[in-house]
């Protein structure tokens, strides 16, 4: 049985549990008896080794995990006869000085889930983004996907597209073919040489004076010159240092990119070609990528306002957890990139800040949802993914695949009901509406 729960600071409370030895011996024999049913050891059959050996070999790990029945669900019934809401797990030990014949007791040190304050959601202010897709942006898109159409041809070779002009020497723009190397005192240097490397002029693949020593030359002409490498430059043993390269160039061509015609409506999609469907769609395309945008900036805005307006104590054990898990997430995504991180160790803190507004998050949408009926209806997921899934040749697939999986289920669940939050809140609310620029809102970077 549990004493009276005892307030140590803020969130941290303590009780004591009291457990039976007779309780635990009784458990103990049960299990052991149901163990020795199928218990092997030399010289017996399954089933009929002596108990005294079934306790031998399986009596310390029994008592270990009848202890911890015993003490979990003490704990359980302590917390639930005090309606407490047990934030983290709780720290379980043997209660110093106190001993009460025929039992074993211990104290559970542990954090509750914090009264929230919610202001006035009728003061708060919230910006609302808009923005406008004009003929300009579908062009401009329609620029984009031209050029990442691109093909190119050896300059001066004539073919269905031409011959690039009669001036055959490199340009900005245009892909060359060289061969190259560089010496550091006259003397070759790592990862200074290399035969029939292209790259684009202009592109900055290569350093800015390497790219203008190139400009002007034509198929099979040389040139040799002085380079000085950046303070910065990431080679430590070359950075600041002057070196000279000299350069062969084996090829030159020039970049041909699609007219914007029936051939290349098909390209993107369009099957007969019709250029204003095909307009209509890079249109409906960028819509509904600014509609995400907008809706990602709103949210963060309605989530800042909530953070601002809520009075709360985060409980250390949620931080603690938030913070590992943004630790995992951050080894985990090195590791796709290709970085050693074993058991790479982060800073302390280098993850407290973000954690903190994540579970700050989390506990005020929790309050919001729960006290004003927002949860996610079955309607409401579905529409969020057939929404989703418009981007897609195939929306079927896509509902599939969500629906396949339950884990991937509720993470459209938790989105559809910030959604609701979102809205709810947007109700309430003091909302201005603020015109974005399209290129502004496309380059914004946002956390939500």
């Amino acid at each position: 049985m549990a004493t009276e729960v005892e307030t140590l600071e803020k969130l941290e409370r303590r009780v004591t549990l009291t457990v039976a030895l007779a309780e635990i011996n009784s458990e103990v024999e049960k299990r052991l008896k149901v163990r020795a049913r199928t218990a092997k050891a030399a010289g017996f059959r399954p089933g009929k080794v002596p108990m005294k050996m079934v306790a031998a070999q399986y009596g310390p790990m029994v008592e270990n995990e009848v202890m911890n029945d015993k003490v979990g669900l003490a704990f359980v019934q302590a917390t639930s006869a005090n309606n407490l809401r047990v934030a983290g797990y709780p720290r379980i030990e043997p209660k110093p000085g106190e001993e009460v014949e025929g039992s074993l007791v211990f104290q559970a040190t542990f954090e509750v889930y914090p009264e929230l304050k919610i202001g006035e959601l009728s003061a708060i202010e919230i910006e609302q983004s808009r923005s406008d897709i004009s003929d300009a942006e579908i062009d401009k898109t329609l620029e984009i996907l031209r050029k990442q159409r691109v093909h190119y041809h050896t300059k001066g070779a004539h073919d269905a597209h031409g011959d690039g002009g009669p001036d055959t020497s490199a340009q900005n723009g245009d892909r060359v073919t060289i061969d190259f190397v560089g010496k550091l005192d006259g003397v070759e240097f790592a990862g200074g040489k290399a035969d029939d490397f292209p790259f684009v002029i202009g592109e900055g693949r290569m350093l800015a004076d390497f790219e203008k020593a190139t400009i002007g030359l034509k198929k099979g002409e040389s040139r040799t010159f002085p380079m000085a490498f950046p303070e910065d430059y990431h080679a430590k043993d070359l950075a600041g240092k002057n070196v000279e390269f000299s350069i062969t160039v084996k090829n030159v061509e020039w970049a041909h990119m699609p007219e914007i015609d029936a051939d290349f409506a098909r390209s993107l999609g369009i099957p007969d070609g019709d250029l204003q469907k095909m307009r209509d769609d890079v249109r409906a395309n960028l819509e509904r990528e600014v509609g995400n945008r907008i809706k990602s900036l709103t949210k963060t805005s309605v989530l800042d306002a909530l953070v601002n307006v809520a009075e709360l104590d985060v409980p250390k054990a949620l931080l603690e957890q938030e913070s590992e898990r943004l630790a995992n997430m951050t080894r985990e995504d090195m590791k796709q990139r290709g970085m050693n991180v074993n058991d790479m160790p982060f800073p302390a803190d280098l993850f407290t800040q973000q954690a903190d507004r994540r579970v700050r998050v989390g506990l005020i949408l929790s309050e919001l949802v729960k006290a004003n009926s927002l949860q996610a209806t079955a309607e409401q997921i579905k529409a969020f993914i057939e929404d989703f899934a418009k981007a897609y040749e195939d929306p079927q697939q896509v509902l599939k695949y969500y629906y396949s999986d339950r884990n991937r289920l509720a993470d459209v669940e938790a989105m559809v009901v910030e959604e609701n939050v979102v809205k709810f809140v947007l109700e309430k609310a003091k909302v201005k509406e603020v015109t974005v620029a399209f290129d502004e809102l496309m380059n914004s970077k946002n956390e939500s």
